[in-house]
């Protein structure tokens, strides 16, 4: 009966190796594939990470490329409609070398100065044309010179030398004027 119970207690603690062997292996199981699952999360994040930076890099040079076709070719609306000013300039210029083209030539610049002017309104662009009498604005005009003439207050503008363009909101030239200077 000892060997028995001997038995019987061996087979006990074989059993509970066992079984804390088993659980043993089972929590390292888990372990395992918890770390497979991080592993695999990882790599899943750094794959998507590297797409991201690939994303970026594209998107990059892209706009790199869109900013220097844009430079490059943003004007050719506007010099494609500047061509019918070219054309009527030289019309003019081989009419005033006829000897009898005084009033045709001067037709044909006016006409051109006027098809100018609708090309710069096609493409937002207005003229800043200052009034001699009017107020010096340092904001539209560029003061060329200053002079004391009698019957004009300071900071009148006495002459108008060329006038400034706008292209919508934006200044592009100031107006140059002369600017009264008579103390007050």
């Amino acid at each position: 009966m000892a060997d028995a119970k001997k038995d019987e207690f061996l087979d006990d603690i074989e059993a509970a190796e066992a079984e804390a062997f088993a659980d043993e292996m089972e929590e390292i199981d888990n372990e395992a594939i918890e770390l497979d699952s991080l592993r695999a999360e990882r790599d899943e994040y750094k794959d998507r990470f590297m797409r991201a930076l690939a994303d970026a890099e594209n998107a990059r040079k892209r706009a790199d490329k869109d900013r220097r076709e844009a430079q490059q070719y943003g004007g050719s609306k506007l010099a494609r409609d500047l061509l019918p000013v070219y054309d009527n300039l030289s019309r003019a210029l081989n009419a005033a070398r006829d000897a009898e083209a005084g009033e045709a030539l001067i037709e044909g610049v006016e006409l051109t100065l006027r098809e100018l002017t609708n090309v710069f309104s096609r493409h937002g662009m207005t003229t800043i044309k200052p009034e001699v009498g009017d107020k010096f604005d340092p904001k539209q005009h560029e003061a060329m010179f200053e002079a004391p003439v009698p019957g004009t207050k300071a900071g009148e503008i006495i002459q108008v030398s060329a006038e400034g363009f706008m292209l919508y909101d934006r200044l592009l030239r100031p107006a140059q004027v002369g600017v009264s200077s008579m103390p007050g």
